[in-house]
């Protein structure tokens, strides 16, 4: 799932670099997550804490969040 659509980031891209052990402003730095609009930033963050604990897998981590649900971008008329 795009966490980060400003820059296109994956749940998984995410995922894996915190698992290398790489800093929250790292991957900001390295990835652009949560740099532009901020949306992402708390789906982020969370994942990335979640990650660096050995927490839930994403599937299950997605679903806590309410994210990965499909939501219309536009109405057909």
């Amino acid at each position: 799932m795009i966490v980060c659509v400003c820059h296109r980031v994956s749940d998984q891209t995410i995922a894996r670099a915190a698992r290398a052990g790489a800093a929250f402003d790292d991957i900001q730095l390295e990835l652009g997550v949560a740099t532009q609009c901020g949306k992402c930033e708390d789906c982020a963050r969370a994942l990335w804490s979640e990650c660096r604990s050995g927490g839930p897998k994403i599937a299950h981590l997605s679903q806590e969040l309410g994210v990965g649900r499909t939501i219309p971008l536009a109405v057909a008329a």
